[in-house]
């Protein structure tokens, strides 16, 4: 579910996030912010069919967290449900989208 390549965290977005889901994610997230200095978090999206507005506050919490340091939060493999969602929200005015996690850790390494 999650993969830290330095000061990258990649956070493979299960299947269903709901609210169970973005507390238990929100809660280990915080305990990977406390080991490593983390300044990207990317959120792959492809697996996922559901999410409610709870998973838009934890989003939020990780791009309040990054954004601290400079970092910055990217979104990849969102389907089109999920994207009325997100775009909804507005989380689209400060997360950059791209169509892979290829993409956007080839952008990253630039």
């Amino acid at each position: 579910m999650y993969q830290q390549n330095g000061n990258i965290l990649i956070i493979y977005v299960p299947k269903e996030l709901d609210h169970h889901k973005a507390e238990e994610m929100k809660k280990e997230t915080l305990h990977i912010f406390q080991k490593a200095t983390i300044r990207y978090v990317i959120f792959d999206f492809k697996n996922t069919e559901f999410m409610d507005s709870s998973g838009i506050g934890m989003l939020m919490g990780r791009y309040r967290q990054v954004n601290l340091t400079g970092g910055k939060v990217f979104v990849t493999g969102v389907r089109e449900e999920i994207s009325r969602i997100l775009m909804l929200s507005g989380i689209y005015r400060i997360v950059k989208q791209y169509e892979t996690l290829e993409e956007a850790l080839e952008d990253l390494s630039r």
